[in-house]
């Protein structure tokens, strides 16, 4: 199947392909994700991660509109929450980023979350080939910041940028160390509010950066002060980012960092194909709801009822 990328119009069918459950859709898109690979993996990739609060919509808007007055093209992912009793996904990434959203040079998706870890889309890695095949130069992927989808958005982009608030007490409290060890930045946000307190938090985050261990032995995650309402640092960011770009190009930390990211992309997905064909299998089917109750009730073992669902499973023919 052949799609007009061209356009961001062509671009949005091509997704919501992507996207699609149905068999003869997820069949059409492997195909055009195929014909695009060629011209993919050119992009800068840049996760943002914040709590709720921390203002990632007003920093996006405002370093993407920074970014496409630079010339570049900019595509932003934006996952939603999703509600697990209707499915439906509170898609206002359009309204949040309202300048962007109208600036011909930027692409805004949000895409619902569904029940993947963390609340990140399962489609997110596929929806950024397409953005780099359209021609993005930058695609900045937003998570939801609560739970896993910190450390699962890092593991997809070549950037990760973790925004934190300045006037939150004991700023050291709320740091994750999860988080940090996937950050290669940390921007304090809202610094126009109290520049004092900006910096006495980013002063802690450095602190906290300097006793924990490098993810990358190339980089030494730096610490910002920023405004996305004022368009404060903004600059600064994407200087760090072009300068972590060139140096771990040179040292070919960047390219094994991707590599290692498909593979463990590739895992997950067999992974969950097996966990889809478990749950599918016809002689699982008729016994799963069964064996799970003798689990329940205590009358058998995790052990010998995990076997005799594994044995169904993998029973010949």
């Amino acid at each position: 199947m052949t799609l007009d990328l061209s356009t961001r119009a062509g671009l949005a069918r091509a997704i919501t392909l992507v996207e699609s459950r149905r068999p003869d859709h997820q069949a059409e898109a492997r195909a055009l994700l195929s014909e695009v690979m060629p011209r993919t993996g050119q992009a800068q990739r840049i996760g943002i991660t914040g709590v709720p609060g921390v203002g990632k919509s007003t920093f996006i808007e405002a370093f993407g509109s920074m970014l496409t007055e630079m010339g570049k093209k900019v595509a932003v992912l934006a996952v939603d929450p999703t509600s697990r009793r209707s499915g439906g996904s509170i898609l206002g990434d359009k309204t949040r980023m309202a300048k962007l959203s109208a600036d011909e040079r930027a692409f805004i998706r949000p895409s619902p979350a569904g029940d993947t870890l963390g609340g990140v889309s399962r489609k997110t890695r596929e929806t950024m080939l397409l953005c780099e095949a359209a021609g993005y130069d930058v695609i900045l992927v937003e998570t939801v910041g609560v739970g896993q989808s910190e450390t699962v958005v890092a593991d997809m982009v070549d950037f990760f940028l973790v925004l934190m608030l300045p006037n939150a007490g004991d700023e050291l409290q709320g740091i994750k160390k999860g988080v940090l060890e996937v950050a290669d930045m940390i921007a304090v946000n809202k610094a126009d509010i109290d520049p004092t307190a900006a910096k006495r938090a980013a002063r802690a985050y450095e602190v906290a950066l300097h006793i924990m261990e490098q993810a990358d032995p190339d980089w030494s995650p730096p610490v910002h002060t920023i405004s996305g309402f004022a368009g404060e640092g903004l600059a600064d960011v994407w200087k760090a980012i072009e300068i972590h770009r060139t140096k771990t190009e040179a040292s070919g930390s960047r390219a094994k960092r991707r590599a290692g990211q498909q593979v463990r992309w590739l895992d997950a997905l067999i992974q969950e194909g097996l966990a889809q064909g478990f749950a599918t299998h016809a002689g699982v089917a008729t016994r799963l709801q069964a064996v799970r109750q003798g689990v329940a009730d205590g009358q058998i073992p995790a052990s010998a009822a995990a076997d005799e669902l594994l044995a169904l499973f993998f029973a010949p023919k």
